[in-house]
């Protein structure tokens, strides 16, 4: 991994305050639930963004990225990279500073979009892994 990548994430987790979580589950036997979980007891408010659950982590769900309320510093996406575009495309529209793409999710034209838009893009990592790696 290059350092530009590296420092971009440093700044990325430095900054950021409000993480919408695409495709948070309530189950916490779910991936999406434990990193979530690991990122609001690190000090970041969750925004749970999942149109089939009410809520996760004590925080109200939201059926997309349009209905959250609040400033968004993150978009962390837990979904199938067939998914991602509509994600991006309402992150653009948004305005969000940062899409986050869980591992294993890999939508590299999607990736450029957001770049070509301005938006910081981390593909294929795993927030909790990036922030444990930065603050042991």
């Amino acid at each position: 991994m290059n350092t530009t990548a590296t420092d971009q994430i440093s700044e990325v987790l430095s900054s950021a305050k409000n993480i919408a979580v695409v495709g948070l589950s309530s189950s916490p036997l779910r991936p999406s639930y434990g990193v979530s979980a690991y990122m609001q007891s690190a000090g970041y408010k969750i925004i749970p963004v999942n149109p089939t659950i009410n809520g996760a982590l004590g925080e109200k769900a939201f059926p997309t990225l349009q209905d959250v309320p609040e400033k968004i510093d993150v978009v962390n996406i837990f979904r199938r990279a067939e998914f991602v575009d509509e994600i991006v495309d309402q992150a653009i529209q948004l305005k969000v500073p940062c899409i986050w793409m869980q591992e294993e999710v890999v939508n590299e034209a999607a990736a450029e979009k957001a770049r070509q838009a301005g938006i910081t893009v981390v593909m294929d990592r795993c927030i909790l892994k990036e922030h444990r790696r930065r603050n042991r």
